[in-house]
């Protein structure tokens, strides 16, 4: 039977229209997503989120607020030596008015107050002897120490102070001057820092090859990448840590050129590399990979605010399986990876189809569809804490690493060089390592400026 014109004609507009409600519908989903979106369901940094922050991560419920048990205090503790001793004298009874000054007294008590003494510079005057040989009947001179090499200059103290202000504490050139004038009424030169800079960039190269090298021999890394600003192009700042070591390097590239390049450590590493989800770390077979679970979380929360039901069963699934490796250290349960295939074949049949548009390229996929395809795709790195004990739930480890370069971001907007950059990366690298092996980084930074060949192993 043969329909008039005008219904075929009807029918045809009719599914025009459906066709372009749902792609409408998908898209205001979307913009629904992306308006939602915070550092709970995305990857938006936490200081998008103002006050209302709060972990991806379940807190253990019983636990009360404050300092938990068996947690070590830093409240301050008497000295055995303190620099000065006051003794109070009592001369006369505060009851009667008694004469007590020629009387024998012990001490009662003590009491400490720990202060700050007026900044000032210590000055060091070095003086030459000369005189004439009697042998030659030749003027001959004592010579400077080596370091000393102007009339008058900066110690190696002052410009690890300098550095560490400047690159570990992120304060401006201008307002280290300003710093150092108001304490110490000498306001330093800029180029006195930069200087510095670089003296300790050279000096620690060693160091940081060492560093490297224990990464290297580690069982488990952390992979991680920022973009900052450089001479105002987008250049990438690569995090490779551990809980002992942090090494960062600087690079034009987010991808796969950085991470060949001769400055990258992947291509050498051996063992676990946790990393997100990031396409060319799984281009490196060296390594055992592992995927970040605070990553999949916030995705899945994304999903599950917007009505998804298998979003919702992976995240508990997760989540499960987190708990029961922090109370079950060295078990692991087979149907792990069934009830994970099944929650993927869900997730299947729920996700709608990519959208085909007809232009060039491969068709447009929901947000859901792209998560489900990485969890098929890399089930083994997904599930790789469940089973091995050394590879930790998270990349967090790397993400509190290279925190700090957001935080100098932040306060300068970036770096006027690339070499600037470099100069950054090395010595916050260095801090880095030194402050999770819990050394003195004032005392081992001024020890970089003592020698050119200078060469601390950490490791030790």
């Amino acid at each position: 039977m043969n329909l008039p014109d005008n219904i075929v004609e009807l029918k045809a507009i009719i599914s025009k229209q459906e066709a372009i409600i749902s792609a409408l519908m998908q898209r205001i989903k979307e913009l629904e997503m992306q308006v939602n979106s915070n550092s709970q369901n995305s990857s938006k940094p936490p200081s998008t989120d103002g006050f209302k922050k709060k972990s991806i991560l379940p807190k253990i419920k019983h636990e009360k607020q404050g300092g938990q048990k068996g947690h070590k205090g830093n409240t301050l503790k008497k000295i055995s030596n303190p620099d000065i001793v006051k003794n109070i004298p009592l001369k006369i009874c505060p009851d009667c008015g008694g004469d007590l000054s020629q009387i024998q007294k012990v001490v009662s008590d003590a009491r400490q107050v720990f202060d700050l003494p007026e900044p000032k510079l210590f000055v060091t005057e070095y003086r030459n002897e000369k005189c004439t040989c009697p042998n030659c009947q030749t003027m001959k001179y004592s010579s400077f120490p080596e370091f000393v090499k102007a009339p008058v200059q900066y110690g190696n103290g002052v410009k690890s102070f300098a550095v560490l202000l400047n690159v570990v504490y992120k304060i401006p050139l201008k307002k280290i001057k300003q710093l150092f004038s108001d304490l110490y009424k000498y306001p330093i030169n800029e180029a006195t820092i930069i200087s510095a800079s670089e003296i300790c960039y050279q000096n620690l190269e060693t160091t940081e090859k060492n560093i490297s090298e224990q990464i290297l021999n580690s069982s488990t890394a952390h992979f991680d990448e920022t973009g900052f600003r450089v001479n105002g192009k987008n250049n990438w700042l690569h995090a490779v840590t551990t809980m002992a070591f942090t090494y960062l390097f600087v690079h034009i590239n987010r991808g796969i050129k950085a991470l060949k390049s001769t400055k990258s450590l992947i291509s050498d590493f051996t063992g676990w590399a946790m990393h997100d989800c990031w396409s060319s770390y799984f281009q490196f077979t060296n390594v055992k990979h592992a995927v970040c679970g605070a990553h999949l979380l916030r995705e899945l929360q994304g999903l599950l605010e917007n009505g998804s039901d298998w979003a919702k069963e992976f995240q508990s699934f997760l989540l499960e399986i987190y708990q029961f490796r922090k109370e079950n250290q060295d078990k692991t349960l087979p149907e792990w990876t069934i009830r994970y295939d099944k929650i993927c074949e869900l997730a299947t049949n729920e996700e709608p189809p990519p959208i085909i548009t007809g232009k060039r390229g491969k068709p447009k996929q929901t947000k859901g569809r792209n998560l489900l395809n990485r969890l098929i795709n890399h089930k083994d790195a997904v599930l790789a804490f469940s089973v091995n004990p050394e590879v930790p739930f998270t990349n967090n480890q790397a993400e509190r690493d290279i925190r700090p370069t957001k935080l100098k971001q932040k306060i300068s907007g970036g770096f006027r060089t690339f070499h600037g950059a470099e100069i950054y990366a090395r010595i916050e690298g260095y801090v880095s390592t030194l402050r999770k092996n819990q050394f003195n980084i004032f005392k081992e930074l001024s020890d970089v400026f003592t020698s050119k060949n200078y060469n601390f192993d950490i490791s030790t």
